[in-house]
């Protein structure tokens, strides 16, 4: 299932790299794309949008 997620918190290279890091580490499967232009993430896994939600603001990103 494809997700994708605006994460208007999201501003310099090393936020998108600490949220696919964090994606990475709780769903290893997954494909992680990251716009920082648009501020949307995408993400290509078998886990629920919730999931993936609860992932990003547990890293400390805002979630639209």
């Amino acid at each position: 299932m494809t997700i994708n997620l605006k994460v208007p918190s999201m501003v310099c290279d090393g936020c998108v790299s600490s949220i696919e890091t964090a994606i990475l580490t709780h769903e290893p499967e997954a494909k992680v794309s990251i716009n920082l232009d648009t501020k949307e993430v995408t993400v290509d896994t078998e886990a629920s949008e919730t999931s993936i939600k609860q992932i990003i603001t547990a890293a400390g990103y805002e979630v639209e």
